[in-house]
């Protein structure tokens, strides 16, 4: 009887021995697909320093704002002013806040919820 004993205990040991060797054969997997989302995540959206273009841009609408008695602009008339469309635009307000977070706001014009103006609140 001690040697089916022996061999069931042989049997326990080579099954845990595996068992093991499984989990972390499918922990390293999980590794390298986490590894692999973030490398594909960074080449889907990669971070783009603006251009010298964009932060001149940038730059003018601060001035424009600046010069202004009521800090504020709308769209429409910075799109006028830089003779740019209103993608251009978008990424030169985005270079503008981020360079400045919490100086500059968004705001919707009244009497056209459709319309928006950039406003420089108070310091």
């Amino acid at each position: 009887m001690g040697s089916q004993d022996e061999k069931m205990a042989a049997l326990r040991t080579k099954l845990a021995s595996l068992e093991s060797l499984q989990e972390s054969e499918i922990s390293r997997v999980c590794v390298d697909i986490a590894h692999d989302r973030r490398r594909l995540a960074a080449l889907e959206h990669p971070t783009k320093e603006p251009g010298k273009t964009e932060t001149s841009r940038a730059e003018k609408i601060e001035r424009y704002l600046a010069s202004r008695p009521d800090h504020k602009v709308t769209y429409e008339t910075l799109k006028g002013h830089l003779g740019i469309d209103k993608d251009l635009l978008n990424d030169a307000i985005k270079t503008l806040m981020a360079a400045s977070p919490g100086r500059y706001g968004i705001i919707r014009i009244p009497g056209d919820k459709r319309k928006r103006a950039l406003i420089m609140l108070p310091k």
